[in-house]
């Protein structure tokens, strides 16, 4: 079995981070080790939410699972709160990386054009470090546009995308992949660069008329997870994009409307259909 370690916060309620990531990739088979960054409440669109941090606790634990001789076929990371804690991270990934280590990095940070609240540009340049040092990386067209410097845009041409993979292929990165990317009316899905072959690929499905927090979480969870499973760059894409929007479309017939999240648990048994079509 394969195993994954996957650095990310929990947030007890609101399903993301690693409340997605944990179920998510244990369903798909994949032995999943949790290196809790802080403990929130609840997520952030919640009004006063308690946030503990738990940077200090990194390092001593991963101590521990070097003492122990524990090893991961794969590192996956999310949110990380601060610039200090992305140094943290990018140490423990030299540590713990051998030649067959997939890096998997989401530099979770911003969307619809702007950075989130807590963080600044000097922060967006920090995960350009991060995402220099991994394998495969997932940001958004916002966070791609603040790690390279290309001015972002609501509406674009595939040109504009692809000149965005191949700059996010600059910073070090093997395969970068571009999510939220919309290339026909109605449609969305995401597009990516393999930097070894120097060919693009590229999934869009039909838009589920409705924005959930926590998608991303579950996309870049699932991605991660047929990654280090051995799905192939289109399959894997082709697998967290469908997966992510049958949640949405789930989550929009529940009469009780949990706009904090979407309906996962209910559609865990189409990904493992999902993968099973894959040979997985």
């Amino acid at each position: 079995m394969k195993r994954i370690l996957t650095i990310q916060d929990i947030s007890c309620f609101g399903k993301c981070s690693l409340t997605v990531a944990l179920p998510l990739l244990s369903a798909m088979g994949v032995e999943t080790v949790i290196l809790p960054t802080a403990v929130l409440s609840t997520h952030t669109l919640f009004k006063g939410f308690t946030c503990k941090d738990l940077s200090d606790q990194l390092v001593p634990i991963t101590d521990h699972w070097k003492q122990e001789g524990i090893t991961f076929d794969a590192i996956y990371t999310g949110y990380l709160g601060t610039e200090e804690e992305i140094d943290t991270v990018i140490g423990i990934i030299r540590e713990f990386r051998n030649e067959n280590t997939l890096v998997i990095v989401d530099p979770a940070m911003g969307d619809n054009g702007r950075l989130y609240a807590a963080f600044d540009e000097h922060y967006a340049r920090k995960n350009a470090d991060l995402c220099a040092v991994a394998d495969i990386i997932d940001p958004n067209i916002t966070e791609a546009a603040f790690m390279t410097g290309l001015p972002y845009r609501e509406e674009y041409s595939e040109e504009y995308i692809r000149e965005m993979l191949l700059a996010l292929a600059k910073l070090g990165t093997k395969t970068p992949i571009l999510t939220g990317v919309s290339l026909g009316e109605g449609k969305t899905g995401a597009m990516g660069y393999d930097s070894e072959t120097k060919a693009f690929f590229n999934y869009q499905n039909d838009r589920v008329p409705a924005a959930y927090h926590g998608t991303g979480d579950i996309f870049s969870s699932v991605l991660a997870g047929a990654f280090v499973l051995g799905i192939s760059r289109a399959e894997a894409l082709k697998i967290a994009a469908d997966y992510t929007a049958l949640t949405i479309a789930e989550t929009l017939k529940n009469p009780g409307n949990p706009w904090y999240g979407v309906d996962f648990e209910a559609t865990i048994p189409a990904l493992t259909d999902m993968l099973k079509q894959a040979g997985k």
